[in-house]
């Protein structure tokens, strides 16, 4: 008895080595290399390119009133602007992003699901997708970085979910929300 016991153990074993083996090929093999580089930025198109926001470069974005303590991600939707906020809350990392034509409610999320490249709902290659929401219809609600470094208006005929940002803020996403890590959105 005690010999079949040990080659039960023995098989699941083996095959729990083999699914985290897997799992960690998987993984590899669809993460971005690293470093990633951010690409050149082609001349701005007016019809294609997000409205510029005027910023005084030395007067960075005040982070918004009502959007939590702790560790996060605030995602202002009217502000078109995303704050990677730090433990202690100072100086948190800002920057604007182009959002997607479904917008999250307005309320504190947990990040779901994180992908390292894929081809996002319009069917343009993206990196570091950021996953925290879901709309009523089901779709799918995250930020984003197109491959390309465009940053074009979506199609407002298309229902996406996606948050779009430059790449370089795009590595600086992808570093910081983690799975679990909260998320933020206020108007």
């Amino acid at each position: 008895m005690a010999s079949s016991s040990s080659g039960i153990v023995a098989g699941l074993t083996v095959t729990a080595i083999a699914a985290i083996g897997f799992l960690g090929y998987q993984a590899h093999a669809t993460a971005p290399a690293h470093p990633v580089k951010p690409a050149a930025q082609a001349p701005a198109n007016p019809q294609n390119q997000a409205p510029a926001q005027q910023q005084d470069a030395a007067k960075p974005a005040k982070l918004p009133a009502e959007s939590g303590t702790g560790q996060r991600v605030v995602y202002s939707v009217s502000q078109k602007r995303v704050w990677l906020v730090t433990e202690d809350g100072k100086d948190p990392k800002t920057f604007t992003v182009v959002p997607s034509t479904v917008h999250p409610a307005p309320g504190s999320y947990l990040v779901n699901s994180r992908a390292g490249t894929v081809t996002g709902s319009d069917g343009v290659p993206i990196e570091h997708v950021v996953r925290f929401a879901s709309s009523t219809e089901g779709i799918g609600i995250g930020f984003s970085a197109r491959v390309d470094g465009a940053l074009p208006q979506p199609d407002p005929a298309k229902k996406t979910g996606g948050i779009r940002m430059s790449r370089a803020d795009g590595d600086a996403m992808w570093a910081f929300a983690l799975y679990n890590s909260k998320v933020i959105v206020v108007q």
